[in-house]
């Protein structure tokens, strides 16, 4: 039973914002299901019960990747960087002022 908690705790990332998304790390919950779903099928005696634990871990990481990267599109397409992805040149030029005061130590 205790196969469940990885797929639900990424199951409960569905209350978080799809701006709070890792797709890596989603990304690697897919490959993880899809391959030992694969897997449990090809041992002998089948693993049906850890196939379908797996298969539903490759679900979840599916649709949280599917949510991080249409909310990634929808920035793009809006013309808006999503957070922590602007260039340190851009941020220097939006705000040159930061700079200064660093250097000059008041911060």
């Amino acid at each position: 039973m205790q196969q469940w908690g990885v797929v639900l705790a990424g199951a409960a990332d569905f209350a978080r914002p799809a701006s709070q998304l890792s797709i890596s790390q989603n990304l690697a919950l897919m490959a993880t299901g899809s391959i030992w779903t694969r897997w449990c099928f090809i041992i002998k005696p089948r693993n049906l019960f850890l196939a379908s634990v797996n298969f539903c871990l490759f679900l979840v990481g599916t649709a949280q990747v599917y949510r991080a990267t249409s909310y990634q599109r929808s920035l793009k397409a809006e013309g808006i960087a999503p957070e922590g992805q602007q260039g340190k040149l851009e941020k220097i030029a939006q705000e040159p002022e930061k700079i200064v005061e660093v250097v000059q130590g008041k911060k």
